[in-house]
């Protein structure tokens, strides 16, 4: 024999120790339990009697049967290992059991391991399952070789549960061959009820004296174990002691505690419990994948050895079981369905199949029973995946075994894209491996009623059903009122419906009667209805027919509709799209004379003219829409004083009313010019002119005046950008002079700026739909100005003014679709 695995051989990362090659032909046997006294050690029955009295002898026997009888139950687990991995080889090497037993041994003693442990690496290679997945990622994950198998130490523990006859043995097993290399020193498994209280099932390292003690735990007892059933995932502890949760085994192991839900078929039946004397050690992503793996064998185990009394493994088949609760739902007076999960690859439910529905169902959004039963649960009532909604509590309760009680739960359908919510009273528990879902709707058919009663009045609508056969006709009460009927009238058949229409619309009768019964489709038709008290109204009817099993139709169902008022909508809409029609008919011949006046008074673009020693060229660029026509203007003349009028300037607003008050300020400029004034006196009378003469007309200006004899140019400004100075290749803006804009106040000053100019200067005057950008700031547009001004200079090829200003207006990037007025004067 080999040596056992001890618990200090295990690593930091959850490796163990491997034990020492064995000689060939030799096997590994999994190590003896650790409560398993030596039978060679002194027994305390023997007490001061000593080991040759009676009572003394006996106990010895005792002690070595017990032994004896542990020995043999690892010696079958290892056994049953060997005897998978043989039968591997026969199928691979199809040869026989013996020849398998022998070349299994031979290929363990060349590779220098134990029998087992190769037996346990060949059923990890020809299998998929979490054991074999767990030992190639612990494999993968190692650093450096690994001492002890992961895969032999989860395959004796497989081994031993499936031998097991209890879930005593399971727990022994798990904690002798896969636990204690962990440093664990205890393990429990749990068995959990629907009524939320606990069972000990099994469980080793503990003294004899606590299973007694935990053989029961009550509901509400906040145990580790409790807490792992209602998180619905593995809960830790570093330290029990420090947490003050009462356990198995506090005392002895009040240190790191791992408590693991176990479960199958996506219910939790119960849970696997861990337990260490000193704090809890690292785990590693690999030991998670490990506790895993045992709490799917504790579940096993729960499910082949159930706990008495237990809702976990009933003793019926479970043909009958289904079938008792199918009959006990078909008793109930509530609607109720029975659900049956539809398990993923992780055995979690990805939805329920309604397997049944009993026949007091009655699905809240009217659908026919046999339309729910057997539908999956996702596609009856998709919106039950909401968040904190109806699948989430069922997934619960199959889950844990916990039953839920709502009171009032609002539940949501979706029929035809429409959403349908009401409210119930909902009660969901799981019966077996099924979860049965009652639910009680409120009584609300009274109160669906009045409201449809309520609806039909608002919406004027009043429904009918005629009996072809029978002659019989049923009328609501709101029907009688459209007709302006009293309730004691008789009803008015179909067929002498075109009596009481305007005549000009029995056709439109006819057409309907027509598609009704005698192509046997569903019709409609408008008419005129002519009431016997004169009231005129416009009634829309819509109606189906009724057929046998012949496709005879019996009867007709439909409903009116007084659409008298939605009639004089739409005469009243189409009295006002021809009004709107007329406005924007005027709008464009306003529009269009505005853009007349202002191309009569400013062509688009101006060739260069000769003004005593300047070469004035200007350009005008209206804006792309019609509809924007704007107030900008420009002006450069010879005053008899011998002086150059230069001027631009910017009306606010667009339309017919700018473009007058851009005619109007134009000429108002050019005759205060003739009183040889300088610039600043005429923005201030222009501004005067603007406030007092106009009609609420605002706008910007800049003023310059040229003395030819001295080349000096006088200049102001009315909240206008300035102009820019193009010199030597060099471009700049002149001085911002102060002056407010036109027409904001009565009375205004104006400062002036003089500005001695060379020959070959470059003056240009602009209104800012040359610059203007939504982007950016004012200052930021000036800079580009100046920069593609200057570059326009050092071109100088052809008509170097005319160049220039083309120049400006194709590179500036201006996005507000406004107005351009340019002047460009070079001094010769």
């Amino acid at each position: 024999m080999s040596k056992s695995h001890q618990p200090g051989d295990e690593h930091g990362d959850g490796r163990a120790a491997r034990p020492d090659p064995a000689p060939a032909g030799t096997e590994l046997r999994p190590a003896v339990p650790r409560q398993t006294d030596d039978a060679s050690a002194p027994h305390p029955a023997a007490g001061p009697e000593g080991e040759g009295s009676a009572v003394g002898r006996l106990a010895d026997t005792v002690q070595r049967l017990r032994h004896q009888l542990r020995r043999a139950q690892a010696e079958a687990e290892g056994r049953a290992l060997v005897d998978l991995a043989s039968g591997i080889l026969v199928e691979r090497l199809t040869c026989s059991p013996v020849e398998a037993a022998a070349q299994l041994d031979s290929l363990a003693a060349q590779a220098g391991v134990s029998t087992l442990e190769l037996a346990a690496d060949l059923v990890n290679q020809a299998t998929r399952d979490k054991i074999a997945d767990v030992a190639r990622d612990f494999l993968a994950e190692a650093t450096q070789p690994p001492t002890a198998s992961v895969g032999l130490r989860l395959r004796s523990a497989e081994a031993g549960a499936l031998a097991a006859g209890d879930a005593q043995s399971v727990a022994q097993s798990i904690l002798q061959h896969a636990l204690e290399p962990l440093g664990a020193g205890a393990v429990a498994i749990w068995a959990a009820h629907a009524d939320q209280s606990l069972t000990l099932a099994g469980s080793a390292g503990f003294t004899d004296e606590e299973p007694a003690r935990w053989r029961h735990v009550p509901p509400g007892v906040p145990t580790p174990a409790r807490q792992a059933l209602g998180n619905r995932t593995a809960t830790t502890y570093e330290a029990l002691a420090d947490v003050a949760l009462p356990s198995i085994g506090l005392q002895e192991f009040g240190g790191g505690r791992i408590a693991v839900p176990a479960g199958t078929g996506g219910r939790i039946i119960g849970v696997l419990e861990i337990c260490w004397a000193g704090r809890l050690p690292l785990q590693s992503q690999s030991i998670e994948r490990q506790v895993q793996v045992l709490a799917e064998l504790c579940a096993l185990a729960l499910e082949s050895h159930p706990v008495p009394d237990s809702d976990l493994s009933p003793r019926q088949p479970a043909d009958a079981r289904v079938s008792e609760l199918l009959d006990l739902t078909d008793g109930l007076l509530d609607p109720c369905l029975v659900l049956e999960p539809l398990l993923d690859v992780a055995d979690t439910p990805a939805d329920f199949l309604i397997r049944h529905v009993n026949p007091s169902f009655v699905d809240f959004a009217g659908r026919p029973r046999n339309a729910i039963a057997g539908a999956r649960l996702l596609d009856a009532y998709p919106l039950a995946a909401e968040a904190g909604g109806l699948f989430e509590k069922i997934e619960h309760v199959l889950a844990t075994g916990e039953p839920f009680r709502a009171e009032n739960m609002r539940l949501a359908a979706v029929v035809d894209t429409v959403a349908l919510t009401t409210q119930a009273q909902v009660s969901i528990s799981r019966q077996g491996t099924h979860v049965l879902v009652v639910w009680r709707l409120d009584d609300g058919a009274p109160r669906v009623a009045n409201l449809l009663q309520h609806a039909q009045r608002l919406g004027r609508i009043g429904g009918f059903e005629e009996n072809l056969l029978s002659g019989e006709i049923a009328w609501n009460d709101s029907l009688f009122e459209l007709h302006g009927l009293p309730l004691t009238s008789e009803p008015i058949p179909l067929e002498q419906l075109a009596a009481h229409v305007h005549p000009d619309d029995a056709h439109s009768i006819g057409r309907f009667l027509r598609a009704l019964l005698h192509h046997q489709r569903p019709a409609s038709a408008a008419f005129r209805l002519q009431r016997a008290d004169s009231v005129a109204r416009h009634i829309r009817v819509v109606a189906e027919p009724v057929l046998d099993e012949n496709i005879r139709v019996v009867a007709v169902r439909g409903a009116y509709q007084d659409v008298s008022a939605q009639h004089w909508t739409e005469v009243a809409l189409a009295a006002t799209r021809d009004q709107l029609a007329q406005s924007q008919q005027e709008t464009a011949e306003r529009n269009r004379l505005a853009l007349r006046l202002q191309q009569a008074i400013m062509p688009p673009n101006h060739g260069p003219v000769d003004l005593h020693n300047l070469s004035v060229a200007v350009r005008y660029r209206p804006a792309e829409k019609d509809h924007l026509v704007g107030g900008d203007w420009y002006d450069a003349a010879a005053l008899p004083s011998g002086h150059v009028l230069l001027c631009v300037g910017d009306v606010a607003g667009h339309g017919i009313e700018a473009a007058t008050g851009m005619v109007a300020l134009r000429n108002a400029l050019r005759g205060l010019a003739t009183t040889g004034a300088g610039p600043a006196q005429l923005l201030a009378w222009l501004n005067t002119v603007t406030h007092h003469l106009t009609d609420n007309v605002t706008a910007t200006a800049v003023c310059g005046l040229y003395d030819p004899a001295s080349r000096e140019l006088r200049w102001a400004r009315a909240g206008h950008l300035p102009p820019v100075l193009v010199r030597d290749g060099k471009a700049g803006a002149l001085p911002q002079l102060g002056g407010i804009l036109l027409g904001a106040t009565g009375q205004a000053r104006y400062e002036e700026g003089r500005t001695q100019l060379e020959t070959g200067d470059t003056l240009m005057m602009y209104t800012d739909g040359l610059i203007e950008r939504r982007d950016r700031s004012v200052q930021d547009s000036l800079d580009n100005l100046l920069q593609v001004a200057q570059g326009a200079r050092q071109l100088g090829r052809g008509s170097q003014l005319e160049h220039q200003l083309d120049h400006l207006l194709r590179y500036t990037n201006a996005d507000t679709d406004d107005d351009t007025c340019l002047i460009g004067v070079t001094v010769r």
